[in-house]
């Protein structure tokens, strides 16, 4: 028994030493825990990542860092962390939320921050963001690029998240053509839904065999089987969360940017220098919580006229002229 009890604490020690490859040696330690997908899944969590590594360049300060592949996994690491008392969690995806609820409250001088959902406790820091006022905006992009009056979306997990990102997309687009028609698929209700590109590129293929020239994906690592499954149809994609244009250059029309890396750094900066505060924030256009991707991989797919549209729209809704309806709304989501 004893061996085994042994053997176990040298495992745990080899796995945090691997699996936490960049880990403080002393002073502050912040920790970032990325949800299933992977910490390069080129979408949500890598976006998290390059908050955390940029902050990591920044001021010299590293950081620990967990890959969950599993469900089980979010608790353990979480509290793995917390246990070694780290100064500052970042705790990536929805799906943390119950993990972090029941960790922060047997933790309770951790600090927490959640990015994507909600947790209201004294040590946890929520950030949410507006998605549907990015996904309206890129709505506006696909009517205008749409030839056939037909444009389509493939959502990863069906949940209320997704459910956001579909819901101002389609407001965009039938504000942009009133006759458009929109295509709209979930690819799964599990968390596999989030990894599963073969699935991703089926929704595609359907969707375009249906007459969709123009796909927005908000689906994570699936989201990069629409992309290629647009690409080789000749057809248009937009990509989501982290600015995906430069992975099919002029066959991503855009990408709906969150700014998960800004979340990520500015919990990590905060919490070193000082500022750092619990509560919730919901990040929208006003505060540069959402938008649209535009660069040299896809300036040659914008149009002056397509450029105007977006920038009017994105004012409109910044000064309140202009509402998107959200899915969470009371009322639904109104199109």
């Amino acid at each position: 028994m004893k061996f085994t009890r042994r053997a176990a604490c040298a495992a745990l020690a080899l796995f945090m030493s691997t699996a936490a490859t960049v880990a403080p040696a002393f002073g502050f330690e912040p920790a970032i825990v990325f949800d299933m997908g992977g910490r390069f899944d080129k979408s949500f969590n890598e976006g998290a990542n390059n908050g955390a590594e940029r902050f990591k360049k920044d001021t010299g300060t590293n950081f620990r860092w967990f890959e969950v592949t599993n469900e089980a996994q979010r608790e353990q690491f979480l509290r793995r962390l917390a246990s070694r008392n780290a100064d500052i969690i970042v705790s990536v995806g929805f799906s943390m939320a119950p993990s972090v609820e029941k960790v922060a409250k047997e933790f309770p001088n951790v600090r927490f921050t959640l990015i994507d959902g909600n947790v209201n406790l004294p040590n946890v820091q929520s950030i949410e963001f507006a998605e549907h006022e990015g996904s309206y905006l890129v709505g506006v992009l696909a009517a205008m690029a749409s030839k056939t009056g037909t444009v389509g979306f493939v959502g990863g997990m069906d949940i209320p998240l997704i459910r956001r990102f579909a819901c101002g997309y389609e407001q965009g687009v039938k504000a942009t053509n009133a006759k458009a028609t929109v295509l709209a698929n979930m690819a799964g209700s599990t968390p596999a839904a989030w990894a599963d590109p073969t699935r991703g590129s089926e929704l595609a293929k359907s969707q375009f065999d249906r007459g969709a020239d123009v796909i927005f994906a908000a689906a994570g690592q699936t989201g990069m089987g629409v992309l290629q499954a647009a690409s080789d149809a000749g057809k248009l994609s937009i990509g989501v969360d982290s600015n995906q244009n430069h992975l099919f250059p002029g066959k991503v029309l855009t990408s709906m940017v969150k700014r998960v890396d800004v979340a990520a750094y500015e919990a990590f900066k905060t919490a070193q220098d000082g500022t750092w505060k619990a509560g919730h924030r919901r990040l929208g256009l006003k505060e540069d919580g959402v938008g649209w991707a535009f660069d040299e991989n896809n300036k040659a797919l914008i149009t002056p006229a397509m450029k105007a549209a977006v920038d009017k729209a994105t004012a409109d809704i910044k000064s309140g002229a202009r509402t998107v309806a959200n899915y969470d709304d009371a009322k639904g989501c109104k199109y």
